[in-house]
Protein backbone atom coordinates (compact mmCIF):
# COMPACT_ATOMS: atom_id res chain seq x y z
CA UNK A 1 0.00 0.00 0.00
CA UNK A 2 1.54 3.41 -0.68
CA UNK A 3 1.55 6.13 1.22
CA UNK A 4 -1.13 8.45 0.05
CA UNK A 5 -3.66 5.17 0.33
CA UNK A 6 -2.05 4.63 3.78
CA UNK A 7 -2.92 8.45 4.89
CA UNK A 8 -6.14 8.09 3.62
CA UNK A 9 -6.77 5.33 5.58
CA UNK A 10 -5.47 6.89 9.15
CA UNK A 11 -7.48 10.12 7.93
CA UNK A 12 -10.77 8.09 7.44
CA UNK A 13 -10.14 6.69 10.77
CA UNK A 14 -9.83 10.25 11.94
CA UNK A 15 -12.85 11.59 9.95
CA UNK A 16 -15.06 8.34 11.72
CA UNK A 17 -13.81 9.95 14.80
CA UNK A 18 -14.56 12.90 14.33
CA UNK A 19 -18.28 11.60 13.66
CA UNK A 20 -18.81 9.87 16.20
CA UNK A 21 -17.27 12.48 18.50
CA UNK A 22 -20.55 14.92 17.11
CA UNK A 23 -22.88 12.01 17.43
CA UNK A 24 -22.07 11.35 21.07
CA UNK A 25 -24.35 13.34 24.18
CA UNK A 26 -21.15 13.75 25.89
CA UNK A 27 -18.08 15.63 25.08
CA UNK A 28 -15.48 13.01 24.08
CA UNK A 29 -11.86 13.56 22.20
CA UNK A 30 -12.38 12.63 18.55
CA UNK A 31 -8.65 11.74 18.80
CA UNK A 32 -9.50 9.28 21.03
CA UNK A 33 -12.11 7.68 19.41
CA UNK A 34 -9.97 7.43 16.70
CA UNK A 35 -7.25 5.96 18.49
CA UNK A 36 -9.53 3.54 19.65
CA UNK A 37 -11.07 2.84 16.36
CA UNK A 38 -7.96 2.20 14.86
CA UNK A 39 -6.96 -0.56 17.88
CA UNK A 40 -10.31 -2.42 16.91
CA UNK A 41 -9.86 -2.48 13.50
CA UNK A 42 -5.98 -3.78 14.08
CA UNK A 43 -7.15 -6.55 16.55
CA UNK A 44 -9.66 -7.73 14.41
CA UNK A 45 -7.40 -7.80 11.43
CA UNK A 46 -9.63 -5.91 9.05
CA UNK A 47 -6.43 -3.56 8.85
CA UNK A 48 -3.07 -4.97 9.25
CA UNK A 49 0.07 -3.82 10.39
CA UNK A 50 1.61 -3.39 7.02
CA UNK A 51 -1.11 -1.67 6.03
CA UNK A 52 -0.25 1.79 7.64
CA UNK A 53 3.28 0.65 8.68
CA UNK A 54 4.80 3.40 6.21
CA UNK A 55 2.90 6.02 7.02
CA UNK A 56 3.89 5.41 10.69
CA UNK A 57 7.06 5.29 10.09
CA UNK A 58 7.33 8.52 8.35
CA UNK A 59 5.18 10.25 11.03
CA UNK A 60 7.53 8.79 13.85
CA UNK A 61 10.70 10.11 12.04
CA UNK A 62 9.45 13.44 11.83
CA UNK A 63 7.42 13.67 15.23
CA UNK A 64 9.78 16.28 16.49
CA UNK A 65 7.97 18.63 13.70
CA UNK A 66 5.00 18.48 15.45
CA UNK A 67 6.35 20.07 18.68
CA UNK A 68 7.58 23.32 17.34
CA UNK A 69 4.44 25.17 17.00
CA UNK A 70 3.41 23.50 20.88
CA UNK A 71 6.60 24.98 22.14
CA UNK A 72 6.47 28.44 20.70
CA UNK A 73 2.98 28.94 21.40
CA UNK A 74 3.81 27.93 24.95
CA UNK A 75 7.20 30.70 24.62
CA UNK A 76 4.33 33.02 23.43
CA UNK A 77 1.71 32.51 26.17
CA UNK A 78 4.82 32.73 28.86
CA UNK A 79 3.19 35.58 30.64
CA UNK A 80 0.51 33.53 31.38
CA UNK A 81 1.77 30.43 32.61
CA UNK A 82 4.71 31.40 34.68
CA UNK A 83 2.05 32.00 37.77
CA UNK A 84 1.39 28.37 37.45
CA UNK A 85 4.90 27.36 36.66
CA UNK A 86 5.61 25.74 39.82
CA UNK A 87 2.50 23.80 40.57
CA UNK A 88 2.67 22.68 36.69
CA UNK A 89 6.61 21.61 38.02
CA UNK A 90 5.18 19.79 40.90
CA UNK A 91 2.31 17.50 39.17
CA UNK A 92 4.49 17.04 36.19
CA UNK A 93 6.91 15.62 38.84
CA UNK A 94 4.64 13.80 40.60
CA UNK A 95 2.90 12.27 38.16
CA UNK A 96 5.95 10.80 35.42
CA UNK A 97 6.96 8.41 38.20
CA UNK A 98 3.25 6.93 38.21
CA UNK A 99 3.19 6.89 34.43
CA UNK A 100 6.64 5.01 34.51
CA UNK A 101 5.08 2.48 36.75
CA UNK A 102 1.66 1.97 35.16
CA UNK A 103 3.44 1.46 31.40
CA UNK A 104 5.95 -0.83 32.87
CA UNK A 105 3.25 -2.80 34.35
CA UNK A 106 0.94 -2.90 31.37
CA UNK A 107 4.03 -4.46 29.23
CA UNK A 108 4.37 -6.66 31.88
CA UNK A 109 1.36 -8.19 31.88
CA UNK A 110 1.03 -7.59 27.95
CA UNK A 111 4.16 -9.72 27.46
CA UNK A 112 2.81 -12.42 30.23
CA UNK A 113 -0.36 -12.56 28.41
CA UNK A 114 1.11 -13.32 24.92
CA UNK A 115 3.70 -16.05 26.72
CA UNK A 116 0.84 -17.57 28.24
CA UNK A 117 -0.86 -18.01 24.32
CA UNK A 118 1.95 -19.12 22.89
CA UNK A 119 2.19 -21.51 25.42
CA UNK A 120 -1.65 -22.66 24.82
CA UNK A 121 -1.13 -22.61 20.85
CA UNK A 122 2.17 -24.78 21.05
CA UNK A 123 0.19 -27.68 23.11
Amino acid sequence: MNVVAQAALIFGVCLAGEAIAAILPVNFPASVIALILLTILLMTRVVKPRHIEGLSNVMLANMALVFVPVCTSVMDKFVYIKPYLLPFLLICVATTPVVFLVTAWTVQLVLKLQRRKGAKDHA
